[in-house]
């Protein structure tokens, strides 16, 4: 493995990256997911060499995941303290990625809600930037579960972050934020060159409609697309779709997971959405934005 300084090097300069999306049926138990997880970082390092700097996204509550309303809230922590950030930034050390926690419980303000907490580590294990879930589900399907009220147990997040290493430009959002095109919109102004969704899709939702938002908001926003989803039957019953996704800016599927737990790969240049601005420039197009917005 290439030491820290020669990763962050190469991440300064390169256009070059090496997005990867790892699916997992997480359980309640975060020893288990995580070991998991590690399981696929081994593969992953198996199978790419070292040349190009690597994004590794894992989905939406992938440590604690399908239990009781209150499971989660046991496990949060500030940011950059408790055992399972400080497994993620081992982790992202050990395999010299950086390494998206999709979603974490983190500490919010009132205290009795925890915050979904998207976080990316570097290579040296340091936290470059974290998120808090902005728009919150609470919604009725017609699935097993029937109803998710999010907001019970989580604490809405109140700013956007463009998360920044290198050439990569990172817009950090969190599964139903998709649903929201303004915060990508935002996201875009601000630079964005690829768009992370860590996801916990449910099953019904995710037949009609993940494809096509996720397709939709790279095209619209001129990104690559990185998001890792839940996917199958849960210890709580809840059904989530799966179909991880990796989307160029022209909005064709790189990689898709299928239904299985497992990971999805591709390399990209990071100059593709530069070139494809450049001859279609919607962002100076907006004219909602520059002069139509009261």
């Amino acid at each position: 493995m290439a030491d820290n300084t020669a990763a962050s090097s190469t991440a300064t300069t390169a256009a070059h990256w090496r997005l990867s999306a790892i699916q997992l049926n997480s359980t309640p138990q975060p020893e288990h997911n995580l070991a998991v997880v590690e399981g696929y970082l081994q593969q992953l390092q198996q199978h790419f060499a070292a040349t190009v700097p690597h994004l590794v996204a894992l989905p939406e509550c992938f440590a604690v995941f399908g239990g009781g309303d209150g499971l989660q809230a046991g496990f949060m922590a500030p940011l950059g303290q408790g055992f399972i950030q400080q497994r993620c930034a081992a982790l992202a050390r050990q395999y010299q990625v950086y390494l998206l926690a999709g979603s974490l419980p983190g500490q919010s303000p009132d205290g009795r809600r925890f915050t979904a907490c998207s976080i990316l580590f570097a290579p040296d294990g340091s936290i470059i930037a974290d998120y808090q879930k902005m728009h919150l589900f609470d919604v009725a399907v017609s699935d097993s579960t029937g109803s998710y009220r999010e907001s019970q147990t989580t604490y809405p997040g109140e700013k956007i972050t463009l998360a920044s290493a290198g050439q990569l430009k990172l817009g950090m959002t969190i599964c139903y934020d998709v649903r929201f095109p303004g915060l990508m919109q935002a996201l875009a102004a601000q630079g964005m060159n690829v768009l992370s969704v860590p996801s916990a899709f449910t099953r019904v939702t995710g037949a009609a409609h993940w494809q096509i938002l996720l397709q939709a908001r790279a095209i619209e926003n001129q990104c690559f697309v990185l998001a890792p989803n839940q996917t199958g039957v849960h210890a709580n019953g809840r059904e989530t779709w799966g179909h991880s996704l990796i989307i160029d800016p022209w909005g064709r599927i790189l990689a898709d997971a299928g239904t299985a737990p497992g990971w999805i790969s591709a390399e990209v240049d990071l100059t593709d959405c530069r070139s494809l601005a450049q001859r279609m420039p919607v962002l100076q197009h907006n004219r909602f934005n520059s002069e139509l917005k009261p």
